[in-house]
């Protein structure tokens, strides 16, 4: 998931994956759920889309999780994978899985949630012409490729070939509640991806009208929109009347939608905000001071690093980005700017995750000499050429990008410039449209509970969040080995052995695991984070007057 910068006999191995919490208004977590109704009121930031297929930003994914539902949802304790629209999900071999869908789910336009929702949600992310972010989840299922054929020389002269083929191979209805799913290859993970929203279904008018149902969407979730998307002022949900699972705790959800966190920040002190699932990083201790109980914390997953744009001349050989690597000072940055909070990255692996280790990348901690050599034995720095720095505008990234050009102006002697005007949904856009010009900041978080989410869809050849244009065949045959173990947990040392080739040709630079610190108002009763999903707006409840 970007812009953190986005998780049966599956649950047993998924509940180890990660350190979860879910907290309420005290610290017994075994009170019983608050009442249902009121109002929440929630910071966000612009989405840049509303449906399945397209949404895979922070902001769009927050929104996205109350309108629609799928197959399985996580346990917010333990992150387990657990049934939602599913009845069943299994296999005896792992690559032909079949699906039974609970009866009697519908959209809102009173469309039934049945077989044929799922496999035109799938075959409509998955087709090359739509040019969904989420398509790449659909790699693994046999006829991807005839849908959504590769790109022979990625971002040259030359264009991928016309899809010979409108849906893939590998999805068959059986009847209206079961249908199954072959994959090219085995692959003991797939039960934990199909909660991840890109795995949605979608109604057949939103399929006929992507657009319009982009402005306002045909869910089938817990809420339902109310009016449409107002965009950069608001998206209001209410409480969907045909939903039949468990019902969300607040009769309305307002998404309000900043510019910049500070606003956001100043919102919330002023009483405007119910929940505000991240902070200033000037305004931590601040909030910390005069909020106390009302800030939730706890050790993060999400994954902030420099991407390097290796589509860019100056960036291809490997030795300069690990001299830019080893000019930074990851903790000096993160005590002057954040006060301690976070964590050094030294991998790629959230160290709350089964699999992670420490010291996967050697470039990660600062050694001047070793840097300048590197950059020697690479020819040197472009003469009169300054290194770009880019991030998105109003979050506070600025800050610590300074610090990161100064200590690589300081170590190499390589002047910078910082570019931080675009706004989120815009800066998406130039990610994937490889279109940076330097260095560029991004994060990452679970989109399921295991590690692989943190490997192939950033760095898989092709992948949709891959906005570094990495490509190394043996990263992607060690991914493809792992994804056909036969268990998770068998998948981990070829994982690992793909994340040792990361550490050594740093298609991005690893920066820091974050710290949640999230704040919430007096009106809320019981407060609710899900590890792989964050704050969970549906389950948060309001004191009742």
């Amino acid at each position: 998931m970007r812009g953190k910068f986005l998780k049966v006999a599956v649950a047993a191995t998924a509940t180890a994956m990660l350190a979860t919490a879910c907290s309420g208004g005290g610290d017994d977590n075994n009170e019983p759920a608050g009442e249902s109704g009121g109002t929440l009121r929630v910071y966000n930031a612009e989405p840049a889309f509303l449906t399945p297929s397209g949404g895979d930003d922070e902001p769009s994914l927050y929104v996205i999780r109350q309108l629609y539902r799928g197959l399985v949802k996580y346990n917010a304790e333990t992150s387990a994978v657990e049934m939602d629209i599913a009845e069943s999900v299994e296999s005896t071999d792992q690559k032909l899985w079949t699906i039974k869908l609970k009866s009697g789910y519908t959209f809102d336009n009173g469309e039934p949630v049945n077989a044929d929702a799922f496999l035109r949600s799938w075959n409509y992310a998955a087709y090359g012409p739509n040019a969904q972010n989420n398509g790449y989840f659909m790699k693994r299922i046999a006829g991807k490729a005839d849908v959504a054929p590769a790109d022979p020389d990625g971002e040259g002269p030359k264009e991928a070939p016309k899809p010979s083929a409108e849906t893939m191979s590998g999805l068959k209805k059986v009847d209206d509640l079961t249908f199954t799913v072959e994959l090219d290859a085995p692959f003991s993970g797939f039960p934990t991806t199909i909660g991840y929203p890109g795995f949605f279904p979608m109604a057949q008018a939103c399929v006929d009208d992507i657009a319009a149902c982009n402005e306002k969407p045909i869910g089938n979730g817990p809420y339902k929109i109310d009016g449409s998307w107002q965009h950069n002022v608001a998206i209001n949900l209410v409480r969907s009347d045909t939903w039949k699972g468990e019902p969300g705790k607040p009769d309305r959800i307002e998404y309000r939608i900043f510019a910049d966190i500070d606003a956001g920040y100043a919102a919330f002190q002023a009483g405007e905000l119910d929940v505000l699932y991240t902070l200033p990083p000037a305004r931590y201790k601040e909030a910390q001071a005069q909020y106390g109980d009302r800030m939730y914390e706890q050790p993060g997953d999400s994954f902030t690093y420099v991407g390097m744009p290796l589509y860019q001349d100056t960036f291809k050989d490997k030795r300069i980005r690990q001299a830019l690597s080893l000019s930074i000072d990851r903790q000096s940055i993160i005590d002057a700017v954040f006060d301690g909070r976070f964590t050094p990255a030294s991998g790629y692996v959230a160290p709350t995750f089964e699999g992670a280790r420490e010291g996967v990348c050697k470039y990660c901690t600062k050694d001047v000499e070793k840097a300048k050599q590197l950059l020697a034995e690479a020819g040197g720095w472009p003469a009169g050429e300054k290194l770009i720095l880019w991030a998105n505008a109003g979050a506070g990234h600025d800050l610590w990008l300074q610090a990161v050009g100064d200590q690589i102006k300081e170590a190499l002697g390589i002047d910078y410039e910082l570019k931080v005007n675009l706004q989120f949904a815009e800066y998406l856009e130039t990610a994937d449209q490889k279109k940076f010009t330097g260095g560029f900041r991004l994060g990452w978080g679970p989109d399921y509970p295991f590690m692989e989410t943190f490997l192939y869809p950033l760095y898989g050849t092709g992948a949709g969040s891959n906005n570094s244009g990495y490509s190394n065949e043996a990263f992607d045959n060690l991914m493809k080995q792992g994804d056909s173990a036969e268990s998770i947990q068998a998948a981990i040392p070829s994982y690992q052995q793909a994340e040792d080739i990361l550490g050594e040709d740093l298609p991005v630079i690893p920066m820091w695991w974050n710290k949640v610190g999230a704040v919430y108002s007096e009106n809320v009763d019981q407060f609710v984070w899900n590890a792989v999903s964050d704050a969970d707006y549906g389950a948060i409840s309001l004191k009742q007057n």
